[in-house]
């Protein structure tokens, strides 16, 4: 039946000999079902084909070797190992385990016969293995009867699910799957040269030893590029139903009366861009309609996204409804904060502050004024998503940021304001400008607007690459600059995504600063500092009271102070493009030249020099997410794990682009003429995708 293919409808503990303990294991790994156990794809193979004889190894060779075993014992060195030493007719070698379980011990019995597979290195005094794969046997004869015709796959495993457990049950499951083959769910006219689904999975688990093995592993082999196909038809699938689901739903119409929007428009010191003046009118347009508005603004570091948030939110308030502005970091929702207090309370508009750190009263105050309609527009953190919080009439979301949300966490915020099967439109902007190609699969559900243009008097930046030896130049440079009256940010980053050792981090740095640049006001920010200290040092900034100021990456988006046109970026090597992107945007707001040094520690890798060169030679963050794409991956650029985005299994959304027009054009087919296979084809590679279908 469609609805059983893959038999991801089976739990995996009906596979015989798998009970509760493998259960649990299998389930660290996200498998679940006999699906998801098909769909659990090797990393890599070893062809343990053919063996040697002891006397014939050499130092770094891998392969197979088979013999009696002649001692085993467990010795205490500086840890715990189990030493096994097998002996063919030529020689002798070592096999040592440092992480063992207490049954190896007695299965691998003096006088029992194995065959063992890895890298040979150097003993103190036999050749050993480290870990090989082994496979034990009474007798010697009994080892001709393992199988040697096929590759042997290497899955990602987990402590206590040995490769040969992974292999064994996945052999069960390839023949439950040859034994229940479910019908061809995609038309033939869409798969010339591809095998059906069960032979494209029966070959990349087995695959035998005259196969093309590059190309399973590079994505190239026909067997997996069936799988390519379907996993990317299945993403894009589900995106279309969302956003068919989304259509059907009902919103309010906002009509512009131009109440509040005149007014601050004519507040303003300057004029919108035409490129913000285009991206608004898309946005008035999609809020007058009856179906809610899903429409994702992307935009280069200083576009002036935030303008038009502003404009979209007066839409929804001059027709009397509710604003929520979600951002990712307390920071950025503090300078949300200052501007919108700034722009919205003289128009007589009430404007409320939401983050973790409010005290318990003040929070309280806030879900009141919230409940009663006082608060017009809600601005907040992650703490927007508990149950306290009511609106009285949300019609409009925003979401800043929107890579650093779950999916499930904005299907949270949308369903707050959904009253009488009525629901908010929503805005999602982002800084991180997305390639084209990625925004066709990942974005599918969501209409895209994109701010092109910068507004004027902004000044380019220019991007040095410099040695960490050369750090005493850096801070003479910043001496200079600081005394001619500019301001500069020195931005301390770590390998460990940790506020405590980025803040000691930059705290180190701070007291290094202070006293090597006496006269020189230096100030001090990072992410556990409480958020009025952080907004009075950054008020400081503002002003000009402090001219150098040093700083973890928690000033990555948001901040703004158009004086400072020098900024330090310490260990660049150690981020993406696109954050290096959003940091370098916090100078070069001004009319004054600016300056970043991108300093590094060496030695770099080719990539990673690679990577730094694309941020010298280009200011354009579109070029730059397109590099860091093809350097890095989908995954890496998008903080796919955070999104709610499907961990791809087979997808590689830069060697796989190529695809996509076909399967947009096979998407829609199916949405058409056959919805049933869709579905099933979705529910067979996402199963949890339906949970999703609101966001």
């Amino acid at each position: 039946m469609a609805d059983k293919r893959l038999l991801n409808h089976l739990n995996i503990s009906h596979l015989p000999g798998l009970g509760d303990a493998l259960e649990k294991k299998f389930n660290s790994l996200a498998i679940y079902t006999v699906g998801d156990l098909l769909l659990h794809l090797p990393m890599r193979y070893e062809d343990r084909s053919s063996s040697s004889t002891i006397a014939t190894l050499s130092i770094g060779e891998h392969t197979t070797i088979q013999g009696q075993i002649i001692k085993s014992e467990v010795i205490i060195a500086k840890k715990r190992m189990l030493i096994c030493t097998v002996k063919d007719e030529t020689g002798i070698i070592n096999l040592r385990f440092m992480n063992f379980y207490p049954g190896q011990k007695q299965n691998m019995a003096v006088g029992r016969w194995l065959k063992a597979y890895g890298e040979v290195k150097q003993g103190k005094v036999y050749l050993e293995m480290i870990h090989p794969q082994i496979q034990i046997r009474d007798n010697e004869h009994a080892l001709d009867d393992i199988e040697t015709e096929r590759y042997t796959p290497i899955y990602p495993a987990t402590y206590g699910l040995t490769q040969t457990m992974l292999r064994k049950f996945i052999h069960l499951a390839l023949l439950l799957l040859m034994r229940n083959p479910t019908p061809e769910l995609i038309p033939s006219k869409f798969l010339t040269g591809f095998p059906s689904i069960e032979q494209a999975l029966q070959i990349i688990h087995e695959p035998p030893l005259d196969i093309n093995i590059a190309g399973l592993e590079d994505g190239s082999h026909p067997a997996k590029k069936r799988l390519i196909f379907e996993e990317l038809l299945a993403y894009h699938l589900s995106m279309q139903m969302t956003k068919s689901h989304n259509q059907n739903q009902h919103a309010m119409p906002l009509k512009v009366t131009n109440q509040y929007i005149t007014p601050f428009l004519h507040s303003l010191p300057f004029s919108p861009t035409n490129a913000q003046n285009r991206v608004v009118s898309e946005i008035y347009r999609d809020m007058a309609k009856n179906v809610p508005m899903m429409r994702l603004v992307q935009g280069d570091v200083g576009s002036g996204k935030t303008l038009v948030a502003a404009l979209a939110a007066l839409n929804a308030l001059e027709n009397n409804q509710q604003v929520v502005l979600m951002a990712p970091t307390e920071i950025l929702v503090e300078q949300h904060y200052l501007n919108f207090c700034r722009w919205f309370e003289p128009l007589g508009l009430t404007v409320s502050l939401l983050s973790g750190k409010l005290t318990a009263k003040n929070k309280r105050e806030c879900y009141a004024s919230l409940e009663s309609g006082q608060t017009d527009i809600l601005i907040g953190t992650h703490a927007v998503f508990v149950e306290q919080v009511k609106f009285a009439n949300l019609g409009f979301v925003i979401i800043d940021e929107q890579h650093r949300f779950g999916v499930a966490q904005r299907l949270s915020l949308w369903q707050k304001g959904g009253k009488d099967n009525i629901y908010p439109h929503q805005l999602i902007m982002t800084a991180t400008p997305i390639p084209r190609t990625l925004a066709m699969t990942v974005y599918a559900d969501l209409d895209v607007s994109t701010i092109d243009e910068l507004p004027p008097g902004r000044t380019p930046i220019t991007t040095v690459v410099l040695s960490n030896t050369r750090r005493n130049d850096v801070i003479e440079r910043i001496k200079q600059a600081c005394l001619e009256g500019k301001q500069a940010y020195w931005v301390c980053t770590l390998v460990e995504e940790s506020e405590v050792l980025e803040a000691q981090a930059a705290e180190v740095v701070f007291a290094e600063l202070q006293e090597l640049l006496p006269g020189i006001t230096v100030g001090l920010i990072h992410g556990k500092m409480k958020p009025i200290q952080k907004q009075e040092v950054m008020q400081a900034f503002k002003q000009g009271n402090i001219q150098l100021l040093i700083a973890t990456t928690v000033i990555e988006v948001g901040v703004d102070v158009p004086n400072a046109s020098l900024m330090v970026i310490e260990n660049a090597e150690r981020l993406g493009l696109s954050q290096l992107h959003q940091l370098r945007g916090r100078v070069g707001r001004g009319s004054e030249a600016s300056h970043c040094v991108l300093m590094y520690q060496t030695p770099l890798s080719r990539v990673t020099k690679e990577r730094l060169n694309v941020m010298r030679d280009s200011n354009d963050g579109f070029v730059i997410a397109q590099k860091d794409l093809e350097i890095r991956g989908g995954g890496e650029i998008l903080g796919t794990r955070q999104v709610g985005i499907a961990d791809f299994r087979v997808v590689d959304l830069i060697r796989d682009q190529h695809m996509i027009n076909t399967i947009q054009s096979v998407s829609a087919y199916l949405l058409t003429h056959d919805f049933t296979a869709a579905v099933t084809i979705v529910d067979s590679w996402l199963p949890d995708r339906s949970k999703y279908i609101n966001a």
